[in-house]
């Protein structure tokens, strides 16, 4: 039976005990996952506002990519650094850094009178969202156990699916009036929110652990776990790994131990593999796509918001599925989803069907897309990302896969539109479909199931050789 915090073993004059209980980690958690809603909102916000940039500075098509992908040069540098300064000062002040960098750069993005300075904005939007997207998760895993880190990780995915819907409903009203400033100048908002949130939100026990402030640890965990017994098991555990392998981390451990190589080849795998699904194709310029397809400007600007409010809808339906599907099947049957729709969106546009027939076949396919996607592999591969990486290594593990994520991000949104002008649309939705068939064969050759395991007992699996889709359960 669950004991009070302050029920036994009192911890050290001058060192306080939070009010206690799993609840205080869920909306520790909640307010970490609102990040997502920034992430996301950017993406909605310029897949609607670029062609209207595009009119106005009179950007060619070349110049419109460099627009879109310039944040994920900044989130890729962003995800980079984003490791070392986490680690020297901590996940909630790398939390509130990224959000107050949000801020600058949409006021730039809404104040540019040329593109140049629009380039800058989104780049350090594009830094703010690589210290998110590194931090969030692993913040979350960190405050977070059992089958709440699984829920609290997908629901930051999930976030990031509300967040572009509303770019896409904010893009829907402001596109009759051409506003793009007011659409890039929208995150202003949610980031001074989360800003002020951040002010109250705990200490990562781990970094705290990490730094030598073992009683502020404890304080915190039983904070968070409302258990004395089961917070002090846990950091007497965290207390081991740190005290084990004295002096290595980072690059040091990912010389010497091969068990740090494999997971961390891993995370680099699953974020490669999440970006070649074309995801950010549709996201980016699904109302390119759609004028291709006969739909008008302001058409294809709302349907585009169904886009959004399938990756929505699914986001949410994803949160109690993860909880019981586990990540394997999901992973799987989200890829195969996948691979299917953007085969028939291969078939209509290499054909180059035409007619309404043809239009309404293109939007579903895209949609089944969307859903399939935010069923499995969106959430599935930050949560997955978060888990398996070993406590002392667990920055750098995160870092690089983050890093990996958008890089590739990049690479796939600053060619989309040039591969598109060279072999066509249906060309390049059928490589996608079948780089899906691939993430079904490497999620059944290497990832594990790690559905209620214990962080403690992946590390421990790993360190012991096992193979790797052998950790988790």
């Amino acid at each position: 039976m669950s004991q009070p915090a302050d029920s036994s073993t009192p911890l050290p004059p001058g060192i306080t005990t939070p009010p206690t209980g799993p609840g205080r980690a869920g909306r520790a958690a909640l307010t970490t996952a609102c990040a997502g809603l920034l992430v996301g909102l950017d993406t909605g916000l310029i897949a609607e506002a670029l062609g209207f940039i595009g009119r106005d500075f009179n950007a060619g098509a070349r110049m419109q990519e460099w627009i879109v992908s310039v944040l994920m040069v900044g989130a890729l540098l962003g995800s980079l650094g984003a490791g070392v300064f986490s680690r020297r000062f901590g996940r909630r002040m790398a939390l509130g850094t990224a959000t107050l960098l949000i801020g600058v750069g949409a006021l730039l993005c809404a104040t540019a009178p040329m593109i140049g300075q629009i380039l800058l904005g989104r780049f350090l939007i594009g830094a703010a969202i690589g210290i998110c997207t590194f931090t969030a998760p692993l913040y979350i895993s960190e405050l977070t156990t059992g089958r709440m880190r699984g829920t609290m990780v997908t629901t930051f995915s999930m976030l990031q699916s509300a967040g572009i819907l509303l770019g896409y409903l904010a893009g829907g009203i402001f596109s009759g009036g051409g506003h793009w400033r007011l659409m890039v100048g929208l995150p202003l908002v949610p980031a001074a929110i989360l800003f002020v949130g951040c002010a109250f939100l705990p200490s990562s026990p781990s970094w705290l652990a990490a730094r030598g402030r073992f009683e502020e640890a404890r304080g915190v965990l039983r904070g968070l776990r409302g258990d004395v017994a089961a917070a002090d098991r846990e950091l007497a555990h965290i207390r081991t790994e740190l005290t084990t392998d004295t002096g290595e981390g980072g690059f040091a451990l990912l010389r010497t131990r091969s068990y740090f190589r494999r997971s961390v080849a891993l995370g680099v795998g699953l974020q490669v593999m999440q970006q070649l699904t074309g995801i950010n194709v549709v996201m980016y310029y699904a109302p390119k796509i759609l004028e291709g397809a006969h739909f008008g400007t302001s058409a294809a600007a709302w349907a585009t918001v169904m886009v959004g409010a399938v990756n929505a809808v699914v986001g949410v339906a994803a949160i109690f599925m993860v909880s019981r599907w586990g990540r394997r099947p999901l992973l799987v049957t989200s890829c195969v989803i996948m691979a299917v729709a953007l085969g028939c969106a291969a078939v209509i546009e290499g054909l180059h069907l035409q007619g309404m027939g043809a239009t309404v076949s293109l939007m579903a396919a895209l949609l089944v897309f969307v859903a399939g996607f935010g069923m499995g592999a969106g959430p599935l591969v930050w949560t997955l990302c978060s888990e398996i990486q070993p406590i002392k290594g667990r920055d750098f593990g995160v870092g690089c896969s983050t890093l990996a994520n958008w890089g590739m991000d990049w690479a796939v949104s600053n060619t989309f539109l040039s591969i598109v002008a060279a072999v066509g649309a249906g060309w390049t939705f059928a490589g996608f479909s079948v780089l899906n068939v691939v993430f079904v064969l490497f999620t059944l050759l290497l990832v594990p199931e790690t559905r209620d395991v214990p962080l403690d007992e992946i590390e421990a699996h790993l360190e012991s050789g096992r193979a790797l889709r052998q950790i988790g359960r």
